[in-house]
């Protein structure tokens, strides 16, 4: 359906890829994964036509249609929402265009009426009488309500904007879309609604996303990026990060015969192929892992931060108590009354539809921010890391990165030791002479784990840990919070990330709090709390 030949793309010197040659079949989601800078972006828009290769060509079966996220949100400022998402059919737009300004003409003519009969004819193939109805119920799945469908774009919030531009891309049944972050600024039930949607989508999808769960979900391949090279892998994320991990260790075990390599592969393959019998992809997801060739699996060469956190002094029995909390800004109360007990090794992801409730409790209990009520009380033996979802007033000067965290270092000021936790980050070499001021937002946000590394504390508390993170940052920043044994406040849109650490959920909302001790699928699955969540939202 979508073929590339022999693409190449180069920046000066530097090359992304390099002699790409690629088939992309309907019926099958491509999750396209590489590190931060690799090109997973330009790709996609090299695809779409909006950016030109170096050299090659990209190849669309004739007579398809591709549909694209944009990621211009003013674009359609002027438009209806409702036509903004009509327009993402541009041929059938076009017709309705014509064929309504045929109608509004005083002078209709015997020509006009041939030529609207025929845009009629074009229109009904084109099941053009039920486009408003299908793009209405687009926009009711992703959360846009019906007395929003009129009005103009300029008019509607920034996050109901993405979900427009998101509707836009899926009207009308494309033969190939494409979509880049198409998660961002989404609800977890808008995430669902939307895994849902495309593991019905007939057709091609290629997709770009940081989100772990919904690749695992969606994706039947995975198109990796890595040192210049494009390659195409069966299987959701998840099988190709654990089967290019244990590829990579049996690569470096020289004791292992071939044969026991082999049937070490092809044991990893029928356990996945047995939990993928269970996946909303069931029957198509276990047909293209038992065809998968042992040699198809090869070790990612992509390199990962060691994330390892360890306590100082473990924490003594009395962790954080919060007594009767409150706190409310100019326009709205985020949080009242909020009571609860932190007990040692608890892992609590707090939740909430307003994401600024969270951030003001974390900056209140490191004493950035004053509570109008209430009161919170550490335990003696607790020391906190804290990793802000803000973090631009840490980075004001021009130190470079050893000088930068030997700030933060109240024992051991040597360069080795300074420089031993930016290495475990990935910054080596000439990279620790960078001035903090003028990294990007992933470099700041290894910059803030290396302080919280060197801390040593015994609680952390992390306000959306995983943004401008790549895959491999997320997933051993994932793996360390599993295995830290301290205790950790957090919050995350991440949905993989919050369900393997967290074993108590806590939801605030400007009238109240649920406390469960359980895992988050577990809490997000209870009808009893849904709807108990939507009473006290309302």
């Amino acid at each position: 359906m979508l073929s590339v030949q022999n693409l190449s793309l180069q920046f000066g010197k530097r090359v992304l890829f390099d002699d790409v040659n690629l088939n992309f079949a309907g019926g099958n989601c491509y999750g396209v994964i590489g590190a931060n800078g690799a090109g997973k972006s330009t790709f996609l828009k090299i695809l779409s036509g909006e950016t030109d290769p170096t050299s090659g060509q990209v190849s669309i079966e004739p007579g398809k249609r591709m549909a694209v996220l944009k990621q211009d949100h003013f674009e359609f400022d002027e438009e209806t929402v409702l036509n903004t998402v009509l327009m993402g059919h541009n041929k059938l737009w076009e017709i309705m265009q014509e064929k309504d300004a045929i109608y509004m003409k005083p002078d209709f003519s015997e020509e006009d009426g041939v030529k609207a009969s025929e845009l009629e004819g074009e229109f009904a193939e084109m099941d053009g009488w039920n486009a408003e109805s299908d793009a209405a119920a687009l926009l009711s799945g992703l959360g846009i309500v019906e007395s929003d469908h009129h009005s103009l774009m300029k008019d509607i919030a920034g996050s109901k904007k993405v979900r427009v531009l998101l509707a836009q891309a899926l009207f009308g049944n494309p033969d190939i879309l494409i979509l880049d972050e198409p998660t961002n600024d989404l609800d977890i039930h808008t995430v669902s609604w939307l895994e849902d949607f495309l593991l019905e989508f007939k057709n091609t999808v290629i997709v770009v996303s940081h989100d772990r769960h919904f690749l695992d979900t969606v994706c039947t391949n995975i198109v990796d990026i890595d040192f210049s090279a494009i390659r195409v892998y069966t299987g959701n994320y998840t099988f190709w990060y654990e089967s290019s991990q244990l590829a990579l260790s049996q690569r470096s075990s020289s004791n292992k015969k071939a044969e026991e390599k082999k049937k070490e592969l092809q044991e990893f393959i029928a356990r996945f192929s047995a939990n993928a019998s269970k996946s909303k992809q069931a029957t198509s997801r276990r047909k293209l892992l038992d065809k998968i060739n042992i040699e198809d699996i090869q070790p990612s060469t992509r390199k990962y931060p060691a994330i390892i956190f360890t306590q100082n002094r473990p924490a003594g029995d009395q962790i954080l108590e919060v007594k009767n909390l409150a706190k409310s800004s100019e326009e709205k109360t985020l949080f009242k009354n909020l009571d609860f007990f932190v007990n040692k090794g608890d892992k609590i992801a707090f939740l909430s539809k307003d994401s600024t409730a969270i951030t003001a409790l974390f900056q209140i209990l490191m004493n950035e921010m004053k509570a109008d009520k209430g009161e919170f009380k550490f335990g003696q033996t607790i020391t906190t890391a804290y990793l802000p979802n803000e973090n631009e007033k840490y980075f004001k000067s021009n130190d470079n990165l050893i000088d930068w965290l030997r700030q933060y270092s109240e024992g051991e000021k040597d360069e080795v030791y300074i420089r031993g936790f930016l290495g475990k980050m990935l910054f080596s070499g000439e990279e620790v002479f960078k001035k903090s001021s003028v990294l990007s937002g992933g470099e700041k946000v290894r910059c803030m784990i290396s302080k919280m590394m060197l801390a040593g504390a015994n609680v952390l508390i992390l306000d959306e840990p995983t943004n401008h993170l790549d895959l491999e940052s997320i997933t051993a920043f994932n793996n360390a919070l599993k295995d830290f044994p301290g205790t950790v406040l957090f919050t995350s849109h991440d949905h993989a990330f919050t369900q393997t650490v967290a074993n108590r959920i806590i939801e605030i909302t400007p009238n109240g709090f649920m406390d469960k001790l359980c895992t988050y699928d577990e809490y997000t699955s209870d009808e009893k709390y849904l709807q108990q969540r939507e009473e006290m939202y309302a």
